[in-house]
């Protein structure tokens, strides 16, 4: 997963995130430390964004479209190809989550699950699947492990920005 941001960080691609309930904060957490965290002076940003925050637009979506397109009608604005799309959803059978990496791997996207119970359709959608195994419920650890994974990656590629930028 590093490598795929930072081969889209040096091509100028962008990095999407999605996912609902504890996912949607995991998610806008992820664009957070990416977008912000991972900066390193004198090299090109990772351009990260979380389509679970803007309410106004999802509710609005949701309402006008139905909630299981408030994360296609967003990426048909503004995804293109090769750009990185990560779904996050503990069942990994999130409609609007798995609609949408269906959506992103037909306009050329790369995409990345990451998933938690069994893995349901996400793991089997997208490119990438980081899958942690629990029992069917079990939030908790599965999204404790994404947030683990979040803080990983974005370190990582921050401190190999910074060994980067210094020769």
């Amino acid at each position: 997963m590093a490598e795929i941001f930072e081969d889209a960080r040096r091509a100028g691609n962008k990095i999407f995130f999605m996912g609902n309930g504890g996912s949607a904060a995991t998610a806008s957490h992820f664009a957070n430390d990416l977008g912000k965290g991972a900066r390193v002076k004198g090299k090109a940003q990772y351009k990260a964004l979380s389509l679970a925050d803007n309410v106004s637009l999802i509710t609005a979506l949701a309402n006008d479209d139905g909630y299981d397109r408030i994360f296609i009608a967003q990426l048909e604005a503004l995804l293109n190809k090769g750009d990185v799309v990560v779904g996050i959803s503990a069942s990994g059978n999130s409609p609007n989550v798995v609609k949408a990496i269906e959506y992103a791997n037909a306009k050329g996207a790369i995409t990345i699950g990451l998933t938690g119970f069994s893995g349901g359709r996400l793991k089997e959608t997208a490119h990438l699947c980081i899958h942690v195994e629990t029992p069917k419920g079990e939030y908790g650890p599965v999204e404790d492990v994404h947030m683990i994974l979040d803080h990983l990656v974005t370190t990582y590629l921050k401190m190999r920005l910074g060994k980067e930028a210094r020769g």
